[in-house]
């Protein structure tokens, strides 16, 4: 298994996503998201969360509402300078700074109030017409799924 990743591959129904991964800001979110795609953990896993104009956010593999992770440690906080823009890609977490695990979510628009609260991980260079075109809600009807991730 790899060290470090550098772009991951999201296949949604539309086509695929890419993602550039940043190990230069957050070593050990990447290194968990690239370990948890090509285990399959986020095969089949919903955008549960879908807010226009904001943000899509998904990675329960768990219990698929936003409630669960993986059954791997949660991850210490690596927060940077990087600013949440669209198709910055970031960790979702709980009121604890050092709690993101696996959801992760995919800004549509500027959200600049999160910078320096929630570890961004990457960005989309390719596909972000696929994201936009996500089902909406809280959670959405149909949720769209990741067909497959695959980490190189």
């Amino acid at each position: 298994m790899a060290d470090t990743f550098n772009t991951l591959t999201l296949t949604l129904d539309g086509g695929d996503v890419t993602i550039r991964m940043r190990p230069d800001l957050a070593p050990e979110h990447v290194r968990r998201i690239g370990e948890l795609a090509n285990e399959g953990f986020y095969d089949g896993v919903p955008f549960h969360r879908v807010i226009p104009g904001f943000m899509a956010q998904g990675g329960d593999g768990g219990n698929h509402n936003g409630t669960g992770g993986s059954k791997k440690p949660n991850l210490k906080q690596e927060f940077n300078k990087e600013p949440h823009v669209r198709g910055t890609c970031s960790m979702a977490r709980t009121m604890d700074p050092n709690s993101a695990n696996s959801q992760f979510f995919i800004c549509f628009d500027d959200a600049r109030f999160l910078d320096n609260q929630y570890t961004v991980w990457g960005e989309v260079t390719e596909g972000m017409e696929l994201i936009d075109a996500l089902p909406k809600g809280e959670p959405p009807r149909e949720p769209g799924k990741i067909v497959k991730a695959k980490a190189e």
